[in-house]
């Protein structure tokens, strides 16, 4: 009996251990204004503003002011605001990535090991209807990114290197989405091993070559309309 009670107590303070050692941080823009950009996004790449759904603020890349040769306004003002005095790098292969929006959360310096998950609502998009989770961001600009497109309708895995976009892992199986309806897409990160995970759904599965450590957020492409809510981190 005493030999139980001890493995229970032993238990109990493990898995509490677990739980005082894990963190969530939500980043949203609940708090920010109507029709300006993001505070709690930072958008390097792109048009990211705030705007009104469903009686709530979210974030929406508008890719329909996509210019070729403008990625975003301020580069070097964000650039550096993300990585200080290493920012002339930075610009250098962001400018290279000018077909790929992306905004970075605040408040999640580096991430590791856990779980990015959000909530995505294709809206409009002649070239790509994309959606993605961007994480692994390194001061060079170089960084990973789970995504999903309307127009093939798969999830896939894509890496961003030194100017390069290269293909990585696509998931085995369609999963077609409509527009105007809020989905949820999830990556776990565990050591080497990748997932991705579409409504619940475990669709990718991928070991990477190295640990992740670097900045995390959202992520699109070209002309897509994308809205984003409820973006955590757990680690």
């Amino acid at each position: 009996m005493k030999r139980l009670l001890f493995a229970t107590i032993v238990l109990l303070a493990a898995v509490l251990a677990i739980a005082q050692t894990a963190k969530t941080v939500r980043v949203d823009v609940t708090e920010d204004k109507a029709g300006a950009e993001p505070v709690h996004f930072l958008g390097v790449v792109g048009h990211w503003t705030v705007v009104q759904e469903g009686g709530k603020n979210v974030l929406m890349e508008d890719g329909r002011v996509w210019k070729k040769n403008e990625p975003s306004g301020g580069l070097a003002d964000k650039a550096r605001a993300i990585y200080g005095s290493r920012h002339e790098e930075f610009i250098d292969n962001v400018k290279a990535f000018a077909y790929f929006p992306y905004a970075v959360a605040q408040g999640v310096d580096d991430f590791q090991n856990g779980e990015i998950a959000m909530r995505f609502q294709l809206i409009d998009g002649s070239l790509d209807r994309c959606a993605g989770i961007l994480f692994n961001l390194k001061p060079n600009g170089d960084y990973l990114a789970v995504r999903f497109n309307g127009m093939e309708d798969n999830l896939v895995l894509w890496t961003f290197n030194k100017g390069q976009r290269r293909f990585v892992k696509r998931g085995p199986e369609d999963r077609p989405l409509k527009l105007k309806e809020w989905y949820t897409m999830k990556i776990a990160v565990h050591g080497t091993k990748l997932e991705g995970y579409l409504n619940g759904e475990k669709l990718l599965e991928y070991a990477l070559s190295e640990p992740v450590s670097g900045k995390v957020g959202v992520w699109s492409k070209t002309d897509s309309v994308v809205y984003y809510d409820d973006f955590t981190v757990s680690q």
